[in-house]
């Protein structure tokens, strides 16, 4: 199987900035559980306090979509982090063999 390279670009909504915070280390906790979730982590960008980059790697894309079902994915990304967003951007990735 494929690898798979995800790229999730956050801007967060102008006064979220201290409220979205709570959720990206919590979120990366969790995924870091899934069996396909080979690494995950969020970075803020140094001049820009509301842009905000998740860098993701799965086993395959199956792992992806099982990542997009778990509790923590629907609650924490959808219920918490995507309402407080003026935009987002996911780009998915084959990893190169």
């Amino acid at each position: 199987m494929t690898e798979l390279q995800v790229i999730a670009r956050h801007t967060i909504a102008p006064g979220q900035e201290e409220a979205i915070r709570v959720f990206y280390p919590r979120l990366v906790e969790a995924a870091l559980t899934e069996p396909g979730c080979l690494a995950f982590e969020a970075y803020h960008r140094l001049d820009d306090e509301r842009e905000v980059v998740l860098l993701e790697r799965y086993a395959s894309r199956e792992a992806f979509d099982d990542h997009r079902e778990t509790s923590h994915f629907k609650e924490l990304v959808l219920g918490e982090i995507v309402p407080r967003l003026a935009h987002r951007v996911v780009e998915t990735y084959e990893v190169a063999d």
